[in-house]
């Protein structure tokens, strides 16, 4: 009766994490939606490539790769050193028994950690240098900040907190993504002759808010498969934490556009409903319906904010990614410092988790900056990282793939044939030809 009992609990674990793996391999549709939305409809089909690969590219690197270094057995706390392909971890309990599950629910994240990277490149770089990105995010970057912290690294003996990766999966991705941009350069038409920026509007609200309400929808496989256990009174309480923190991001958001610019902002405000999100990912499970309330409120602010102040520093993130992940991030690490009802500053636990939540956005600014930026410098100065002004101008759908994607949009009725020259003519072509005669 014990075995039995105990095979049905991994079995209903199974079951859980691989329903969670499926919400969260659908925010990939919605990273998709949102930067196709908040770029131009001549880049449609180079973003959707772009996160097509990121997925499938992405995922095959982790198996082959990063899952080892993310989990293997540690050296000095820093890296994984075996368990490659899966095979031969010498320290490694995988979740509920199986490898394969505990693999999916991890391959799927490590997509969406490199996946942040191409918004903020969005509409300039060339896309065979985007795919080494994606094979360098989720092959040694991501996994080795995973390392720090969930392969139980230096991070993590330090007590280093994050949940479900406002850190370790936003923050790496943020930081890569600024940094992107930063050796790519801005759009042509950015900024004016004084420097100042100048908005660029993507060409679909819609389906940039369609992208958002995905992603939403998934973060509850994002954070409530974090427990990596059924246990419904938790999984209850990490769901509602998540929903009140996006929706109070959203709310204030668009409050806050209102008062600043005189109008309801719509793409910042689907923004506000992310950053709120990314705010209450690394403590979805520590802190109360409050603290992830008043997260989401002051998220949503702090999104505009940068947003405008890296505009000013002259780096062109398209589509916001370094502030709803990277300075969302920072925020949201650092909140359970302050607000983790076991442990929390403004809850009597003294400072040292908040000095290790410091150390440990400061440790991960520092690499993520440092790798990733090599990364685009030394791609930079090989294959080329950006298309030329006349690729850019006419937009990479045709330059980079051959195709539109949009393609009645961009070619009017000559996008599509009229039909072989042997088809019976109608009615009008027979009488122009009667005219003609």
């Amino acid at each position: 009766m014990e075995q039995s009992l105990a095979a049905l609990e991994n079995n209903l674990l199974i079951i859980y994490i691989f329903l969670a793996s499926v919400l969260v391999f659908l925010m990939h549709a919605g990273f998709a939606m949102l930067e196709a939305g908040f770029t131009r409809a001549k880049n449609a089909a180079n973003i959707i490539m772009k996160n097509l690969m990121t997925l499938t590219l992405g995922f095959v690197v982790y198996f082959c790769v990063g899952f080892g270094v993310m989990y293997g057995a540690q050296a000095a706390g820093l890296f994984g050193t075996d368990g490659f392909f899966l095979l031969n971890f010498s320290e490694y309990e995988p979740l509920a028994g199986s490898i394969a599950i505990d693999f999916l629910f991890q391959g799927v994240f490590a997509a969406t950690a490199a996946t942040i990277v191409s918004g903020g490149v969005a509409e300039r770089m060339k896309f065979g240098a985007y795919v080494v990105v994606a094979v360098v995010m989720t092959g040694v970057i991501y996994p080795v900040v995973g390392a720090w912290k969930w392969g139980g690294g230096w991070l993590d003996a330090l007590g280093f907190y994050d949940f479900a990766g406002s850190t370790v999966v936003h923050l790496t991705g943020g930081v890569a993504a600024f940094m992107g941009a930063l050796v790519l350069g801005a759009r042509i038409g950015k900024y004016d002759r004084n420097g100042k920026p100048r908005a660029i509007p993507g060409h679909s609200m819609p389906l940039g808010a369609l992208g958002t309400l995905i992603l939403f929808f998934g973060w509850f496989g994002f954070n409530g498969g974090s427990v990596l256990a059924v246990d419904g009174p938790l999984i209850a309480s990490v769901l509602l934490t998540t929903a009140l923190a996006g929706c109070a991001g959203g709310v204030s958001t668009a409050l806050f556009t209102r008062l600043r610019q005189g109008k309801f902002d719509v793409g910042m405000t689907a923004n506000g409903i992310l950053a709120g999100l990314v705010g209450v990912t690394a403590g979805a499970d520590a802190m109360n319906n409050l603290g992830a309330l008043l997260v989401g409120l002051t998220a949503g602010v702090v999104v505009v904010v940068a947003v405008a102040g890296i505009d000013r520093l002259g780096v062109d993130d398209p589509v916001g990614a370094a502030s709803v992940h990277g300075v969302c991030g920072i925020l949201g690490t650092v909140w359970v410092g302050l607000f983790a009802v076991d442990g929390g500053l403004l809850y009597g636990g003294g400072a040292a988790l908040l000095v290790s939540q410091l150390i440990g956005v400061a440790a991960v600014v520092l690499f993520v900056a440092v790798a990733s930026g090599a990364m685009f410098a030394l791609l930079k100065a090989t294959m080329g990282i950006r298309v030329s002004e006349e690729e850019e101008i006419e937009g990479l759908d045709i330059h980079e793939h051959g195709m539109y994607g949009y393609p009645e949009l961009a070619l009017g009725t000559t996008a599509y044939p009229r039909g072989p020259a042997t088809e019976p003519a109608g009615p009008a072509v027979l009488r122009r030809k009667a005219l003609a005669e």
